[in-house]
């Protein structure tokens, strides 16, 4: 789903239109899925999440501020309700494998109603070519996701490498947004990434 069109939906939930909903959920909710399950460790806890997820972007649809790019604004709210999750279960070691910094930086998204508040500027995020990441041409996202069973490969990984891998292949995400939403400064995020990438080619990955 495009920025446009997931605005277009928003601005249809807030008029109460559920099949608008209903085509967000059917888009977004595999990946929101996703990354839920591989922050809670849990099938029938990221199920939970999930249906919590979609019930709450509906009651609070009117928050929303269009052209600030969906992708992060959704995979933000996962990420704080999959948090609130481990912390209600006392799984608070699961947060740290995976946002060591969470609540320290205050450069970063920390909660739903920041990222809501953040929508007042400009929305834009850094490309990777503007934050200094170079273009790897021996790895892409469609060839990644082609040649790799995405659940075999990221079984290979460590918290958040495996979260890393997902929003940049996945998703198609710049290191930037992935920076925001795990909470970590972007160097460590590009340098967790690379990581990542030659721990699966050790593995006999072709990237």
């Amino acid at each position: 789903m495009e920025d446009e069109r997931f605005d277009q939906c928003m601005e249809r939930l807030k008029a109460g239109d559920k099949d608008a909903l209903h085509e967000i959920y059917t888009a977004c909710g595999p990946y929101i899925y996703h990354f839920i399950l591989g922050i809670v460790k849990s099938r029938e806890d990221a199920e939970d999440v999930t249906s919590e997820f979609f019930i709450r972007l509906w009651k609070s649809a009117d928050r929303y501020r269009p052209g600030s790019g969906h992708k992060t604004y959704l995979m933000t709210i996962a990420r704080n309700m999959a948090i609130d999750l481990l912390r209600s279960k006392g799984r608070e070691s699961l947060i740290e494998d995976i946002f060591p910094q969470n609540g320290e930086d205050p450069d970063v998204y920390t909660t739903e109603e920041r990222v809501v508040a953040d929508q007042g500027g400009t929305g834009a995020m850094l490309s990777d070519e503007d934050a200094g990441i170079p273009g790897d041409p021996d790895v892409t996202a469609g060839e990644a996701v082609g040649r790799v069973a995405m659940e075999e490969a990221l079984a290979q990984l460590k918290p958040p490498e495996p979260q890393i891998i997902h929003m940049k292949f996945a998703l198609d995400m710049t290191f930037a947004e992935i920076a925001a939403i795990l909470m970590m400064p972007l160097g460590t995020v590009t340098w967790k990434y690379r990581e990542a990438i030659g721990k699966l080619r050790r593995c006999g990955y072709a990237f």
